[in-house]
């Protein structure tokens, strides 16, 4: 095993370039080379792939990879295929001649990776075939899929086990970035002979900075975000398939090279706009859930949700998507009221049993609690999944200047008092109404300008009173009433504060958003990547030569060199292929295949 690992870390260097191991991923490999079945917990961005692509590189057998995207499987096998790794696919996309091909390498045991989809591998003999040419271990990406615990269940996944004792009870090996207690104990059951080697490591990304904002004009929010990180790839994520073509269409108006994606779009126009997203740098996708599963990715420098996520899984999943290559990258996340009630709606109306529906709740309340969080996020994040952090991460929102809870008793009764003398048939734009006494015709018609509470919060806003009563919503003090036309009610809660029973600690809202808070940068320094405004004419002129080498060859960006290689070259200014060997992600297959034309680049520009 000593001796696998030492061949693993040579590989390491000379295939791909990398001066060592991530932290964990050594101990996984050397598990897997000495023949345990694994399980691994990480998180997106420490190098999960590594851990199945080094074995079979090492000991020069076949490694069945299920993945649960054809895009995704192209875009490994065109990696691998670019550091000189024998590596194929099949699926539904590909061509005959490939097939054959693909059929040609397993028969004469030359292929090392080949990527297959959970209903593929069920297909009829293909387990077979698979066997007789040799399959050594079976890899499982995002195995959160195979439980129903998981945020992202796929029912296909169910069938791996049956599919893993079909190729011969073969070496197992299960990854995935997020899996809370109860979902790797499913996994363990459902994709395993007996119990798995688990490794389950730190889930924070300290390169990521967290933010999260009420929704206050949303799409200028959305804009000065975005326009905080020109020119750089990033995710916008939506909650409607309408809602991702307007954002998109009203970025595009601002200057910003914006595309949508969702599952209803003509397959071919999803295609290019996911294409572009990968081979070009400065591309926003604007897009529902239905993007971004194992999007092979690494230079996403922001991800953003215009809507607050469904639960705390998807959130992780989501933002982990940025940043990959360990250099800062940003989030947002907006969320109000209206998301909060959508997805308790969601939830009560699925047809499922009432377990589940209790899971969905929790993971809901537990979202909304991030949202609505008064300290550290990065701590109440970790903490989620059961890891201590210390407080104060420095990287949040939160630490850098968030608003401390205050007693809000009072505000809180005169919210819930207008709420109960209406009747719980009318929602938080009406109540709002009423606190700060604007007389609409649908007050006047009904009557409650007259009521006590009509006007008795005109020492606020309208903007501060829908954060009370969204935060009395997240609180469980008001819950809606119907579904065609919901309105607010009280619950026992909310009738405990109103009564001077229980008292209450909200966030407090400003009168309005102040302005620098508005037009504020990243949270996370760019300097922090190594790249300084020196080297940055270097950096942009690398991109460009990187860019003209992707178009031609057809493949992604970062395929040909990531910006972290690239950071690293405006840096050091190698002159010579040795000088460049130095650079992170700089192997021999890219150094024979691109090293001219970047030490020539570097030349060029330094006018040598």
């Amino acid at each position: 095993m000593a001796d696998g690992l030492a061949a693993a870390r040579a590989a390491l260097g000379s295939i791909f370039g990398y001066g060592d191991f991530r932290p964990g991923q050594a101990e996984i490999v050397a598990a897997v080379l000495a023949g345990e079945d694994v399980l691994a917990v990480m998180p997106t961005g420490s190098g999960k792939s590594m851990c199945y692509q080094l074995p079979a590189i090492v000991d020069g057998a076949l490694t069945v990879v299920v993945s649960p995207l054809i895009a995704l499987m192209r875009d490994q096998v065109q990696q691998m295929r670019g550091f000189g790794v024998a590596a194929a696919t099949l699926n539904s996309a590909t061509g005959d001649d490939e097939t054959r091909e693909t059929w040609r390498l397993l028969r004469e045991k030359e292929l090392r990776l080949l990527f297959v989809s959970p209903e593929r591998l069920q297909a009829e003999g293909l387990a077979a075939r698979l066997r007789d040419a040799g399959v050594r271990r079976l890899a499982i990406d995002e195995a959160h899929c195979v439980s129903q615990w998981g945020h992202d269940f796929r029912p296909e996944y169910r069938a791996i086990g049956r599919a893993r004792r079909a190729l011969g009870d073969v070496q197992t090996l299960a990854f995935t970035a997020t899996a809370d207690k109860a979902t790797r104990e499913d996994v363990a059951e459902r994709l395993f002979e007996g119990r798995p080697r688990v490794f389950l490591h730190s889930f924070d990304r300290p390169n990521i900075a967290l933010r999260f904002e009420p929704k206050d004009q949303p799409r200028r929010q959305l804009a000065e975000f975005v326009a905080g990180h020109k020119g750089e790839s990033g995710i916008v994520y939506c909650a409607s398939r309408l809602r991702t073509e307007s954002l998109a269409e009203n970025l595009g108006r601002r200057g910003v090279r914006a595309l949508a994606y969702h599952a209803g779009m003509d397959q071919g126009a999803r295609s290019r706009n996911q294409d572009a997203f990968l081979q070009e740098d400065g591309v926003v996708m604007v897009a529902t859930v239905a993007f971004g599963m194992g999007i092979n990715k690494p230079d996403v420098r922001f991800v953003c949700h215009a809507d607050m996520p469904a639960n705390v899984e998807s959130y992780y999943q989501e933002i982990g998507r940025a940043g990959r290559d360990g250099l800062p990258a940003d989030t947002l996340t907006l969320y109000g009221f209206n998301d909060m009630a959508l997805r308790r709606r969601q939830i009560a109306e699925k047809d499922i049993a009432d377990e589940r529906r209790q899971s969905e709740t929790r993971k809901l309340e537990a979202m909304i609690a991030l949202c609505e969080a008064a300290t550290c996020r990065r701590q109440a994040l970790l903490a989620y999944f059961g890891e201590d952090s210390p407080a104060g991460c420095g990287h949040c929102d939160l630490c850098r200047g968030g608003v401390p809870l205050a007693d809000a008793t009072v505000d809180a009764q005169k919210a819930l008092s207008a709420v109960a003398r209406t009747g719980g048939r009318f929602g938080a734009g009406y109540i709002t109404d009423i606190l700060v006494g604007r007389e609409t015709e649908m007050i006047r018609r009904n009557g409650h300008a007259s009521l006590k509470t009509f006007g008795v919060g005109q020492d606020k806003s309208q903007r501060v009173w829908r954060s009370v009563i969204r935060q009395l919503f997240a609180a469980g003090a008001l819950d809606e009433t119907g579904r065609d036309y919901p309105g607010l009610r009280l619950t026992d809660k909310g009738e405990a504060i109103l009564f001077g029973r229980e008292r209450v600690r909200l966030r407090a809202e400003p009168e309005r958003r102040p302005r620098r808070e508005r037009q504020r940068g990243p949270l996370l320094d760019g300097a922090a990547a190594g790249l300084t405004p020196a080297d940055e004419p270097l950096f942009q002129h690398l991109r460009s030569v990187r860019g003209a080498i992707a178009r031609a060859e057809g493949v992604a960006a970062f395929m040909v060199f990531p910006d972290r290689s690239l950071i690293e070259m405006a840096r050091l200014r190698p002159l010579d292929l040795a000088a460049l060997r130095l650079v992170h992600g700089v192997g021999d297959r890219k150094i024979a295949a691109y090293g001219p034309a970047f030490v020539n680049a570097v030349r060029q520009f330094l006018g040598q």
